[in-house]
């Protein structure tokens, strides 16, 4: 079970590598592209990122929804509603992408504007604070984890 969490961990943290890489980096230099390269960038963008992404995720949301439903750590001071907030916090980071980011996403694609590029950044904090709290959650629980397993 440990080595499961611990895959879950290791996706967990590379979408909180990865968000805030787009927050800092990626989606800011959005606004350095002329007017006549952006389609082919953002269609770019769009399938990159979601290359890269789309697995991490889907293994984060695998385990997250395991151990909301079979937690682990009792027996080492882990309260197993720490594995339902962090699930609470992953749902909350889906409903952002699919509400918020897709969409301004898509129509970026059929529109680019400040007005929407903005939105698209200035919403995109949901998920950077998102991640970096589930990052904090499932590495407290690895070092629970960790602390019982050495004695």
């Amino acid at each position: 079970m440990l080595a499961l969490y611990l895959v879950h961990t290791a996706a967990t943290l590379a979408m909180v590598g990865l968000i805030w890489f787009v927050q800092v980096v990626h989606y800011p230099l959005h606004s350095l592209v002329g007017p006549s390269e952006f389609e082919q960038y953002q269609l770019a963008h769009m399938s990159r990122t979601s290359f890269v992404v789309i697995p991490p995720m889907l293994i984060e949301l695998a385990g997250s929804a395991w151990f909301a439903f079979y937690p682990i750590g009792s027996d080492v001071g882990v309260p197993p509603y720490v594995h339902w907030l962090a699930f609470g916090v992953l749902a909350l980071i889906w409903i952002s992408t699919g509400l918020i980011q897709v969409p301004a996403h898509n129509q970026l694609l059929q529109e680019p504007s400040s007005q929407m590029y903005r939105h698209l950044v200035n919403a995109n904090w949901v998920r950077t604070v998102g991640w970096s709290l589930r990052g904090l959650i499932v590495c407290w629980v690895v070092l629970m984890l960790m602390t019982n397993t050495q004695r």
